[in-house]
């Protein structure tokens, strides 16, 4: 049975991509398949776009250029749209991103739910959409992202509810636009919401949640595509023009990028920004007198002094961590910013948590299980591999291995005074225990108060520097009977 939609000319295509997490090289690849695409059609009939999460600060690259690596690729590349994904938005203060967008021509940076928290305006390199012309097609998009509102307000935006900030724009857009098309970063479940709720949307490319479908979905005449995680794939959308009907058609479907060579000029941007990332991360952070070992299954000094760092920085009674965020230890002698940021990746914020004594007790048992341990933890802003045991400071427990699981604490004292089941405690810890994640019973907390723009690896930085942190994180905390 023939396809009807080969009876009509293609006019254009549109590739997307999303959540690359600055994979640079598939990226790069991406950008081979694009540019291929490009020499078949021309560049007129070609329109490329990214759904948000491009860059991943857990690359030194990225680290080391503060984005400009994603952005020169994003340029090398020709996209023309892209919107924010939280990767973008929360991990670099509003001021960073001005620098990094502020003199950008070659694409447009949309998101309709985001606005200066004081002013309630956009900055001059955003705009809630934008019409691109396509061999004859204007082409509406509309950008949105995942509106975590108390990260967004510390740092100076307003997060406003997707869906609405959406449906305002693809109002204004009809008649303006042949086809009206959302660049999401809001995951899944909202991208079927979306497209079941909002009249006058032809199609929604989404991001946030790392879904691949290789087959699109349609729900309510709506198209959902998306393209996975990490430029394992890239979306490929054909869009032709029914005069009859006059309404857009839609054939789609995603590429796999591993068998692609990178394109050589991406390489170039690649190489370009890891020699200048390499020198800017070669800084000395700290000079340490001993090495301080890490790792997840044991207490060990380094998880401890980042337990003393949370404490002190966020003013708490105890400070806690899972050890699972610290990758390596710390050696004698030079620890430079790039040794820092590998060891401890993640883009995890400190917090402070008021938080009843049983459910610290909780966690604290679950400490002891090997389960939780070993637990593989993603996403959240995690980026290491297993979840670890409990690192700790302002608390000392003692434990009986011999017993059951979940009844071997003997004891627990914070600060010298004996432990309450019943008491609220203020915890220096991370934002990813507020997400459930984990160790879940941390969650439950009475009040929170997170701290941007640092990472939990400014922490470790400072606490470096600070002779009894250094000294302290050597006691132990867990003693065994």
């Amino acid at each position: 049975m023939s396809d009807p939609f080969d009876s009509l000319a293609t006019k254009v295509v549109l590739m997307h991509s999303n959540d690359i997490h600055s994979r640079l090289e598939n990226a790069a690849r991406i950008s081979a398949i694009i540019s291929e695409e490009r020499r078949t059609w021309g560049a007129d009939r070609v329109l490329a776009v990214d759904c948000g999460d491009h860059m991943d600060r857990m690359r030194q690259e990225t680290e080391g250029s503060d984005g400009r690596v994603n952005v020169g690729l994003l340029q090398e590349c020709g996209y023309e749209a892209v919107t924010l994904g939280n990767n973008e938005g929360l991990t670099y203060t509003p001021d960073a991103l001005d620098r990094l967008y502020g003199n950008v021509t070659e694409f447009g940076i949309v998101c309709a739910n985001l606005v200066d928290l004081e002013s309630g305006e956009r900055p001059e390199w955003m705009s809630p959409s934008r019409i691109v012309h396509k061999n004859g097609l204007r082409i509406g998009l509309i950008g949105a992202t995942a509106a975590f509102g108390e990260f967004y307000e510390l740092l100076g935006w307003k997060a406003t509810e997707p869906l609405a900030a959406i449906r305002d724009e693809a109002a204004k857009l009809q008649g303006q636009a042949d086809v009206i098309v959302v660049l999401s970063h809001l995951g899944l479940r909202h991208d079927e919401a979306m497209a079941a709720q909002i009249p006058g949307i032809h199609l929604i490319l989404g991001g946030h949640t790392h879904h691949l479908l290789e087959e699109p979905l349609s729900i309510n005449g709506v198209m959902i595509c998306a393209a996975g995680k990490f430029g394992e794939y890239v979306g490929r959308i054909e869009i032709a023009w029914d005069e009859s009907a006059a309404r857009p058609v839609l054939r789609g479907g995603v590429v796999p990028t591993g068998a692609y060579a990178e394109r050589e000029d991406a390489e170039a941007v690649i190489r370009k920004f890891r020699e200048s990332s390499r020198i800017k991360l070669a800084r000395v952070a700290a000079v340490l007198g001993s090495p301080l070992p890490a790792g997840p299954e044991r207490e060990n000094p380094l998880s401890n002094l980042l337990a003393a760092g949370l404490r002190r920085w966020t003013n708490a009674e105890i400070g806690l961590v899972n050890a699972g965020q610290l990758l390596g230890g710390l050696a004698l002698g030079d620890v430079t910013a790039g040794e820092l940021h590998a060891i401890c990746p993640s883009p995890i914020n400190p917090c402070r948590m008021s938080i009843r004594g049983a459910k610290l007790r909780t966690a604290l048992e679950q400490s002891l299980t090997e389960s939780f341990v070993s637990k593989p933890i993603k996403g959240y802003g995690f980026r290491g591999e297993v979840l670890g045991m409990l690192a700790m400071d302002g608390m000392t427990v003692e434990y009986d291995g011999s017993r059951p699981p979940m009844d071997r604490i003997v004891s627990i004292r914070v600060n010298g005074e004996p432990f309450d089941d019943d008491r609220l405690y203020e915890v220096g810890s991370i934002d990813m225990f507020s997400f459930r994640i984990g160790y879940e019973t941390l969650a439950e907390t009475v009040s929170l108060r997170y701290y941007l723009p640092e990472f939990i690896r400014d922490v470790l930085e400072k606490e470096l520097r600070h002779e009894p942190s250094l000294t302290g994180c050597l006691e132990r905390r867990w003693i065994q009977r």
